[in-house]
Order: structure tokens, then sequence, then C-alpha cells
């Protein structure tokens, strides 16, 4: 007899939550405390919403004996990171009126609130609602955000890119009315990509107890990888002919996170599936889901993600399971080539004949002189704006008569100026004070090593080249810093594992170059190395291909235990 495995505390709670309900509205009316129960902090994340604490301010408050300084992150789903002008000003509203004062793009095209006290909680969903917009299945064991090729209106297949992550988006959408009981007071609110919220507690693509693990699907179109295919569940690469999408290459298996120390976790870059028409894009999206729904591992949390189901049971399995679910088989994968991933900078002249700037937003933390003149701008503007899969920000819609006017604009609230290379492509998660996973700093910390690195790029002669480099304060990976040149991952405060050797254009993964160096060291650590890559280098060689031909690293080939044992002593 075969003992079955005991299934993880979390899938009892989605059990018994009566669709993502739980107590979360009793708690709400809790006034004796700033907090929610545990089950459903695990619960909210489902409507879009985590629980938190200043990790600045335990130690005092431990002290004191006082409750943590408790308060909530909200994340606002946006497929394909599309805003309209007026739906950014209700965005900086909240912002002032129920959070810190800060808007936070995120590496997903989505936007985070951090600082939310739980007596706002529900006035703050509530005005997200209202802009059109919403923050369920923006996190939880569910499909999340769905990004595609930044900026629609760049070409009819940016278009066709960012229609088709909002029929995914839509179609993959919970359909329990439990979000609307609890923040909408059971009102029914059109979300702007679908008919996602029906009169039946039901679910017919996930079921009571949801996936296994969180799910994320994106769309691309080469030869730009803004979006990252392949670090990704599911990706959809649109093929491109005459200028039309004929159709989308499908990628599975794709994902970041890991554990320190423990080599049965590891980062996977996705695999060829095969081809789809567009028609039959969405029926994919939905096959590939409930195959991970019903073979993905519910036992343990750390295995859950689909790519270990693929790892487990083999691609070709995987291929068969989702083509007798669809009724047909897939086709064979179009030849297509990416060349970067970051974004790019500066005016581009869309398909509409109007103008669209691409600005640098450090970290996606826009707050301070920077959130006025985006406030500014928004105000006079009849464009809209998108947010990048790289936290930046894309001013849409701009006729050639404004394009000066709204230069000036921007560049007086600082928000247009020089940047090296290496700033350009640099990409941190939260991290500390907020994120309770987060073991080192990174947001707060990556800007200062970008500029002591700055020193060695400029000894080198490389100002303007661009060198791909992510940070993370755990090895969750929320900031894809497995896919970066130069990645690094939080360990203990102040120490960090240093990954190297990733390709420029995402699809060649870095590996473990040393583990635990201290901050003080990476500069010193490093700095040779881009030196020598500035001397040494190739016509048109990046800095990944070049640690990997000078060998300082071996070439990466994604195997789990280049993640977890350094090249370097």
């Amino acid at each position: 007899m075969t003992d079955t495995p005991k299934l993880s505390a979390n899938e009892g709670i989605k059990e018994r939550s009566r669709y993502l309900r739980g107590t979360i509205g009793e708690g709400l009316r809790r006034s004796e405390t700033g907090s929610l129960v545990a089950d459903d902090t695990q619960l909210t994340k489902f409507h879009g919403i985590y629980q938190q604490d200043d990790r600045d301010l335990r130690p005092e408050r431990r002290r004191k004996k006082m409750e943590p300084a408790y308060s909530f992150m909200a994340r606002v789903r946006i497929p394909g990171g599309v805003l309209t002008s007026a739906q950014w000003l209700v965005m900086d509203r909240i912002a002032s009126d129920f959070a810190n004062g800060s808007i936070r793009l995120t590496t997903r095209q989505a936007i985070q609130f951090h600082g939310i006290i739980k007596t706002n909680l529900a006035r703050s969903i509530a005005t997200i609602n209202e802009a059109l917009l919403d923050t369920l299945a923006a996190c939880g064991d569910v499909n999340r955000n769905v990004m595609s090729a930044a900026n629609p209106f760049e070409s009819p297949a940016h278009a066709e890119a960012w229609k088709l992550a909002g029929r995914i988006a839509g179609h993959l959408a919970p359909r329990t009315r439990a979000y609307h009981e609890i923040w909408i007071d059971g009102e029914k609110v059109h979300d702007g990509a679908s008919e996602a919220t029906i009169e039946d507690d039901e679910e017919p693509i996930y079921g009571r107890t949801y996936l296994p693990r969180k799910f994320k699907i994106v769309v691309a179109v080469p030869p730009v990888n803004d979006v990252d295919l392949y670090a990704h569940d599911l990706g959809f690469a649109a093929v491109v002919e005459g200028g039309r999408v004929v159709g989308y290459n499908v990628t599975v298996g794709g994902g970041m996170g890991m554990t320190h120390g423990e080599p049965t976790t590891y980062p996977r870059l996705a695999d060829g599936l095969g081809f789809c028409t567009p028609e039959q894009a969405v029926d994919v999206a939905e096959k590939v889901v409930t195959v991970q729904r019903d073979f993905g591992d519910r036992a343990d949390r750390k295995q859950a993600r689909l790519k270990y189901t693929i790892d487990r049971r083999g691609l070709d399995w995987f291929r068969t399971e989702v083509e007798a679910r669809l009724g047909y088989r897939l086709g064979e994968a179009r030849p297509l080539a990416f060349e970067r991933t970051g974004d790019r900078f500066g005016w581009t002249k869309g398909a509409d004949g109007l103008w669209h700037l691409c600005l640098y937003i450090a970290n996606g933390r826009v707050a301070g002189e920077m959130r006025t003149g985006l406030r500014r701008l928004a105000e006079s503007h009849d464009g809209g704006f998108v947010l990048t899969p790289n936290q930046n920000l894309i001013v849409t819609r701009v006729s050639g008569g404004r394009k000066r006017l709204v230069e000036t604009l921007l560049r007086e609230h600082g928000l247009l100026g020089e940047l090296t290379g290496l700033r350009r492509n640099a990409m941190a998660c939260v991290a500390l004070p907020s994120c309770g996973l987060a073991l080192a700093e990174s947001e707060r910390y990556l800007p200062d090593l970008v500029t002591e690195l700055e020193a060695a790029i400029e000894r080198a002669g490389l100002a303007g080249d661009e060198i791909v480099v992510r940070m993370t304060g755990c090895p969750n990976g929320c900031a894809r810093p497995y896919l970066a040149e130069i990645g690094f991952v939080g360990r203990s405060p102040g120490v960090y594992d240093i990954f190297l050797g990733a390709a420029f254009d995402g699809s060649r993964p870095n590996r473990l170059y040393k583990a635990k160096v201290p901050q003080a060291e990476i500069a010193g650590l490093l700095g040779p190395i881009i030196e020598a890559y500035g001397r040494e280098r190739r016509a048109g060689e990046r800095f990944g291909d070049f640690v990997i031909r000078t060998g300082v690293i071996p070439a990466p080939t994604g195997a789990p235990a280049e993640y977890h044992e350094p090249v370097a002593a």
C-alpha cells in the first residue's frame, strides 16, 4: 500500500476558505489589532494583498512589548501594464490618501502600494476598482498578472500581444464572488479585462483549491525579450510574418525561485512546447494551467511550481497531456531570435504615428519630485502610460508638437538625464523593510552598489555599454537575478551570492560565481573583471559572453548544482 503524502497546510486553508472568503470580512472589522489571522493572510494573497510589517521597527516595538507595525501591500493587476492618464491620477491619489506616498512599479507590469493600514484597506481596493482596475489574482496560487511586450502602440504585433495578454488574464481570473463581496460590498464592477466575475461560486478552471502554487504567463514580441520569456511558467512568443502575428511559439516550465542550501530547488529556464495559432492561444493557456492543477505537487510547496512538475514527469509527457486536453496537436516551433531583454529608452515612433517616451525609474519607485512630475504630466496628457517589465515607464501617444513640452516638464522634475548603461539595466526587488522574506537589502542598496561599480565602468570606458545587473534580497528571484549578466542574491544582512554569465538576450541563465560575499568586497571583486572586459572584449561581445570566453566561469548549462556550488572559492 502506497502512503499518500500529507498535503501542505495551504491546501487545507484553501479547501476551507469558501472560495477565498475565509474570515477576512470579520478580520477587517476587528479594531483591536492591525493584523489579520494567519489563515486569512494566506487568502488575502488571492485578493492581491500581502500583510507586512516594518522590519526596521521590529526591535524597538518588541522591546516596548508593542504589536509589530502592521500594514498591507496591495498589488494592482494590469495586464500588459497599460494605463490611461486618468487611471494614473487615481493611482497617484491612492499613494497619498492610503499608502506610504509612493507608487511601486513591479517587474510584472503591475503597481504595488505599500504601507496601507488595515482601516484603509477596503477603501483602497474600492478606489482601485472605481478606476476600472483590480487587485484580484495579483498574488496567490493562481495565474497572476499577464505580461506582454511593452507598448501596444509600437506595432500591430505589439497590439496583438497586449490583446492576448488581456484575454488570457480574463479567462484565467478566479470566478468567486468573494472579492466583490469583501471589497466592493457585493457590487459587480467591470475589471477592464473581461467579465471575470460570475454569479455562481464555482471555479471551472481552478476548482476549490486553485493551483498548487503561483503561475506566471508572458507574451513576447521578438526580437525584444523585455518580458524575459524563459523565466516564466508559460510563454507565448509572437511569430510575425508580413507585419502580422501568424501564431505563437509556446514555452513552459520557467521559474526563478529557489531556496539557499536546498539543491532540490533551483531556477529553471522554460522549454519549447510547440506552436499554436492566435485563435488557439487562450485554449492552450487554459489546458497548460489545468495540467499543472492536476499534477503539481500539493504536499511540498517548494516543489509545487510547474518547472518541477515537468522535470519529474518529462516534457514529452507534459506535451502529450496538454494535447490530449486540447484535442489537437501543437505545431512545430518556428525559428525566432531575441536581441536583448531590457527596455529601449528615449523616444520611439509608433505605428499610430505618435511618439512614445521610455523613462528610467530607479527600481520602479515613483516618489517625491518624480511623482509630482508624472502627476503634472497626467493632468494634461491625452495619451497614457505603460509599465514595462523592467520597472520603467513609457509615456505613450505624444504628438510631435508636444514632444518638447513633455521633455521640458519631465526634465524639470528629474525624470530625464544621462545614465550609464549599467544603471539603465539595473533592477531590484523591494526587500527590506517591508518584505517578510528578505534576507538582505535590495532596492535600498542596489543604487549605491551601482555607483561603486560605475567607477570601474568609467575606468574601462564602458559608460555607454549596457550590462544587465539585478538584485534580490532573497533567492525567490522576483527581479529575475538568475537571468542577469551580473546577479546578486541576498544571503544575510550585507552578504550576497554573486551570479555571472547570463545571455544579454535572456536565452541563457547565469551560474553561481562566488557565495556569501560581504557587500564591502563586491566592488573590489567585480571591478577587475569589468576593467578586463573593457580592455579585452571582442567586437560586439556582451559581458555575459566575455566572462565565459575568458574562463571567469564555465559556460552555464542550467544544471541545478550550478546555482548552489560556487565557481570561485
